[in-house]
């Protein structure tokens, strides 16, 4: 198959990688190719690892500072690519997260759990054959943060001064 200068442009512009031959054939046919973007597959990975039991949020401290005040802001929505990085090739990707983990689930067992469904989301969706996901854990979730965040913690404050 021969790609043509607007085929190239194209998938220059969007920012994505065109799947050759070598990948699914449903990317890529005589009747022409299918490109994805480099946000479509983290956006894939984020969604995927949220949806696993013990992972609290994505990204490290200042990503998660940023993502708490654009939620703020009326009718934003949640970053779903936030902690996570790819590297998509013409028929793999690589992708990198950044995770915070809930208090006493086991990190090992959590990060195969995360592997699993990330490699069969983004696989079964896109068609990428996904060569590697590593984790980086960078904190970890207590419940009394959340007190912290509600006020419950600031009760009562008595005045020193009258």
């Amino acid at each position: 198959m021969t790609e043509t200068k607007a085929g190239t442009e194209a998938v220059k512009a969007s920012g994505g990688r065109a799947v050759g031959a070598g990948g699914s054939g449903a990317l890529s046919s005589e009747q022409g190719m299918t490109t994805i973007a480099d946000t479509v597959v983290s956006k894939i990975a984020g969604i995927a690892t949220r949806e696993v039991t013990g992972v609290h949020n994505l990204g490290g401290g200042t990503a998660r500072a940023m993502g708490m005040l654009r939620e703020r802001i009326p009718g934003s929505r949640t970053n779903m690519s936030q902690g996570v990085g790819v590297e998509v090739g013409e028929t793999q990707a690589a992708i990198d997260l950044a995770i915070v983990v809930e208090y006493g689930v086991s990190i090992a067992d959590l990060a195969q759990g995360i592997r699993r469904n990330v490699i069969d989301a983004v696989e079964r969706m896109t068609g990428l054959e996904v060569t590697e996901v590593n984790i980086a854990v960078n904190d970890i979730h207590l419940d009394e943060d959340d007190e912290d965040d509600t006020g419950e913690a600031e009760a009562v404050v008595e005045r020193r001064v009258q």
